[in-house]
């Protein structure tokens, strides 16, 4: 009996022809948030690196202390959340280089010991070498940081000693005893203005939804105010910049934290400024989902917000496009979930201004271009049935949505595939009405 395949019902013989194939797996499916990025002024870690930094992770190996460490206090606000939503889930951190800054080290003997990177942390450094009772002439090498030994060497020369998370070694000849030796000499420097611009160019070919300065150099704030805009408007990557006491950004591309507000405490007595009350912010807003408004959400374990704002000053903070927290009942709550879009047009309207609506937009903008440019681009027919499938796999992203209350109204018409001006162009209108939460509730109570 004759088999095989076939392409065309063509075959001479009778047999069975069968082919094998796989159902398509041709589809979007709706992309996670959480990603933030920061140029992050440190006293330890690489120079001029992006480093992802997942949540839960030990983050000693990036910026040299615990998170629960002052030191790494930024990286506790990005990924706390607020009581509702979740913080960051992953920070793409990034030191900056910083002129005068210097290593810490130390020469005891013929070893040379030198922090592995620049900055005050290595001044924490000491280096205990001790010979061994039964072994005359080895030594055991430990690197202590903070009275925990991080590293232990067995050697007798220096040429021996291997550089470890913490230190590099130098020099030759036989190692002594000694009961330790501290580094000295490090210096954090001082980062100048150009060193985000050299940020700027490095975090570009990433992937993120927040991008955070804690700053308050204008030029900076300028320059980063460009980059989310321009990403957004010239490479179709949609994000948004979370800074303080911007100068009138009226952008939906930035949430500018309200300069009023100078400090913020915390249950423990300890307090934050103004300025980095952008951690908590650009974590918790990476980390809200493009169905989930901050409005009312709570800091976790904030309890006072310095100056308390009255009314009228939170009704003009808004109106001018600023994000702010304010204080009730022992906790600190978001007011209104705004970016610091102002001025509204027939094509970006009043909603813009939300930044549950804004999640929503930027989901599905950054989802189409990810997900088309993998899966469609180069490989669907731009024919009647390739539009069709493009316009299902829209579709069914788009009732996903609306079943997870991100858009409302929606009907499978609403979305249009059409053919473009060149036999390779494609043109594809949707329409969507965001959902947002509901914040204003006007009630009458009658009394009979």
């Amino acid at each position: 009996m004759a088999g095989g395949t076939w392409t065309k019902q063509d075959k001479v013989r009778p047999g069975v022809y069968i082919n094998f194939t796989s159902e398509s797996q041709r589809g979007l499916s709706i992309g996670s948030r959480g990603v933030v990025a920061i140029c992050e002024p440190m006293s330890w870690g690489p120079v001029g690196k992006v480093m992802e930094v997942e949540a839960g992770a030990d983050t000693t190996p990036f910026c040299g202390y615990p998170i629960y460490t002052a030191q790494a206090r930024f990286l506790q606000e990005i990924f706390k959340g607020s009581d509702r939503t979740n913080g960051a889930t992953k920070v793409l951190l990034y030191r900056p280089a910083a002129s005068s800054s210097v290593q810490a080290t130390v020469t005891e003997g013929q070893m040379t010991a030198t922090a592995l990177y620049p900055g005050v942390r290595g001044n924490d450094i000491t280096i205990v070498v001790t010979e061994q009772a039964d072994a005359e002439g080895t030594f055991d090498v430990q690197t202590v940081v903070d009275g925990a030994v991080v590293d232990t060497q067995t050697a007798k020369n220096v040429e021996e000693l291997k550089a470890n998370g913490w230190v590099t070694f130098s020099g030759s000849g036989a190692l002594a005893e000694t009961a330790g030796v501290k580094l000295a000499t490090g210096a954090d420097g001082t980062v100048e203005t150009a060193a985000y611009t050299t940020f700027l160019s490095n975090i570009e070919a990433y992937d993120f939804d927040i991008l955070i300065y804690d700053g308050d150099d204008s030029t900076v704030q300028a320059a980063m105010v460009n980059f989310v805009e321009r990403i957004a408007n010239t490479q179709g990557r949609y994000s948004q910049l979370v800074a303080y006491g911007l100068n009138v950004p009226d952008s939906r591309f930035v949430i500018n934290v309200c300069s009023d507000i100078t400090g913020i405490s915390f249950a423990d007595g300890t307090t934050l400024t103004g300025k980095q009350l952008c951690w908590w912010v650009g974590g918790t807003e990476a980390g809200a989902n493009y169905n989930e408004s901050l409005t009312y959400a709570k800091y976790l374990d904030a309890v006072s917000v310095t100056p308390a704002l009255t009314n009228d000053q939170i009704i003009a903070a808004l109106q001018a496009g600023k994000f702010v927290v304010f204080a009730e009942n022992g906790a600190v709550k978001v007011d209104s979930d705004i970016n610091s879009l102002t001025t509204f047009t027939a094509d970006i309207s009043k909603p813009y201004q939300k930044n549950r609506v804004i999640r929503t937009l930027h989901t599905i903008a950054n989802d189409l271009y990810m997900q088309f440019s993998e899966s469609f681009i180069g490989v669907v027919d731009n024919n009647a049935t390739g539009r069709d499938l493009f316009k299902a796999v829209i579709v069914g992203y788009l009732q996903e949505m609306q079943a997870n209350n991100a858009i409302q109204n929606f009907e499978p018409d609403d979305v249009d595939v059409l053919p473009g001006d060149e036999i390779d162009a494609v043109v594809i209108n949707l329409r969507i009405q965001p959902v947002d939460a509901a914040e204003k509730l006007y009630i009458t109570i009658t009394v009979a």
